[in-house]
């Protein structure tokens, strides 16, 4: 049996685990890939798709090592890439190759001239820390695994080198699967990474598709099966097209598994594990994760071989140290007054892009028509919306023709909005992980933001990693919050007063909880929004 990449780019022939035998793609016999799913049983999905048999395949090489070194960083002092690496807080396992080491400037990659000219068209300074020492390793056709917070320009990272792999490997024809397979957690990471796609392997003829859930099938199906280089998928989406054998992963030889902590956290192991073994054991693989949970370094040990881990900043939990935190520790029925409080001091004088993360979707709904009832331009987004629902507002909100997004945790993550200002945890969400890639969605880049979260007796036992991460970015932390690290209880008779000698004291003042100053001089033209604070509604 011959997997022939040089030959109609790997078709297979016959046999028990082929994918034109008797377990393939097209067939519709039990077991095979093109049986029916039930979607609704978890345990299910995807229970059709085998496993392929790779041991019993001959495999055509192909290439993967493209770097071309610069004499300026195959000549750089160790002692000055040690002070490059600290000043970006760059921390390296796995090499000590010089022609590995970072890339400082975008004339030091090499990189032929249909990508140079993407990169000066976007206008890039420098490279990023994650790019500068990811681009090296990626482009030397080694598994990497990169631990970066969001907005650390890892897109780019891994999609130039995916760029050029596709390049150099035999064109794509009707009927084949991607070169090139990225994994993300929603549907608008997905669109996100699509984008940057098209904009730099648009200039060579490489097609993308971004292949996601809520979204009809149509369109994404034929789009597939006209051939593309390179597939954006939620793992639940590409595992219904592979069972359908609407699309086969047997050209794929660069996979990108972006957001892995967040893909595990929705549980998405299992997907993950069984689109693994629809592709060749000799891939290159690039992990990108936030954090370095056991569970994902258990999925880079499974299949990364050999891996080189590159993390920017530290493994322990922590926040981007660009994004001033402030807490306000108080009762849930306050939360409503104290969110038109600060909406009004944010609107003093400029209203700023502004992100509000709510629990539930009910609450989304309810928080946002009372915001646009009293004037505030204010949209909202959560699983339930169409997909056109959800490209409309986020199309508005980053235009600034509305710039209050209200959203569950469906945006805490992918969504990248340039010059959001602010964000607002109205209810603190389920993790402190969750946490940080909430209030990441400001602070983006080398850009600053500001994030305010609301944190009741409901939160309390968050308070013990909330301030490990508020003290990790020197934040300030409040007694009322600190108090709540001490108190191993629990329930609803924390009010908004400190923990002393066994009680619970009232506050006296009103402050948040990192050192505000939201409590005095709120101050706004009453006619801005049409109506006066006073008359802003509550929302139950």
């Amino acid at each position: 049996m011959k997997y022939n990449t040089s030959n109609q780019q790997g078709m297979y022939s016959n046999g028990s685990n082929g994918y034109n035998g008797n377990n393939g793609y097209r067939n519709n016999k039990p077991g095979g890939f093109g049986g029916r799913i039930n979607k609704t049983d978890d345990a299910n999905f995807g229970s059709a798709l085998q496993a392929v048999a790779w041991e019993n395949h001959t495999l055509s090489d192909f290439k993967k090592d493209f770097y071309c070194p610069h004499t300026n960083v195959l000549n750089r002092p160790y002692p000055e890439v040690e002070r490059y690496r600290e000043s970006k807080d760059i921390m390296i396992k796995g090499i000590a190759d010089a022609f590995l080491n970072p890339i400082q400037f975008f004339e030091e990659g090499n990189f032929p001239e249909y990508v140079a000219s993407c990169i000066k068209k976007m206008g890039f300074d420098f490279p990023t820390a994650i790019q500068a020492q990811g681009w090296p390793i990626a482009l030397s056709g080694k598994n990497m695994v990169g631990i970066a917070q969001t907005g650390s320009g890892k897109t780019l990272a891994y999609i130039l080198p995916a760029v050029i792999h596709i390049r150099n490997q035999p064109r794509v024809q009707r009927g084949d699967g991607p070169i090139a397979l990225v994994l993300a957690p929603t549907r608008e990471l997905a669109q996100q990474i699509q984008t940057v796609a098209s904009q730099f392997g648009g200039q060579c003829g490489q097609r993308s598709v971004a292949i996601f859930g809520g979204a009809p099938k149509g369109p994404q199906a034929r789009d597939l099966e006209r051939g593309v280089e390179i597939v954006i998928a939620t793992p639940g989406r590409l595992i219904d097209f592979l069972t359908r054998g609407t699309i086969n992963l047997r050209r794929c030889t660069y996979l990108v598994l972006d957001e892995a902590d967040r893909m595990l956290d929705m549980g998405f192991e299992p997907q993950i594990r069984k689109i693994m073994h629809q592709i060749r054991p000799d891939r290159q693989v690039l992990m990108w994760s936030a954090t370095w949970p056991k569970e994902v370094k258990a999925l880079a040990e499974d299949f990364l071989q050999d891996y080189v881990q590159v993390n920017i900043g530290s493994l322990e939990l922590a926040a981007n140290h660009n994004i001033i935190q402030i807490v306000d520790v108080c009762e849930e029925g306050d939360k409503q007054s104290k969110l038109n409080t600060l909406l009004e001091e944010i609107g003093t004088q400029k209203l700023e892009k502004t992100i509000i993360f709510v629990e539930t979707k009910k609450k989304v709904e309810s928080i946002a028509n009372g915001l646009k009832r009293v004037g505030w331009p204010a949209v909202c987004i959560h699983g339930d919306k169409s997909q056109n629902e959800r490209d409309y507002v986020l199309r508005d909100f980053r235009r600034g023709k509305s710039l209050i997004l209200v959203a569950t945790d469906v945006a805490a993550r992918g969504l990248d909005v340039e010059d959001v200002m602010y964000v607002i945890n109205y209810d603190f969400p389920n993790s402190s992980e969750d946490y940080i890639h909430r209030i990441g969605r400001t602070g983006r880049s080398t850009a600053s933001g500001t994030a305010y979260t609301f944190f009741t007796s409901a939160n309390q036992k968050q308070a013990r990693d909330l301030v490990a991460v508020l003290a990790e970015a020197k934040q300030s932390v409040s007694n009322e919050l600190q108090a709540m690290t001490r108190f191993s209880g629990g329930g609803s008779g924390y009010a908004r007063g400190g923990f002393r000698n066994g009680k619970f004291n009232k506050r006296t003042d009103n402050k948040f909880g990192g050192g505000s100053r939201f409590n005095a001089g709120f101050q706004r033209n009453s006619t801005m929004y049409g109506q006066k604070p006073s008359t802003f509604r509550r929302f139950d």
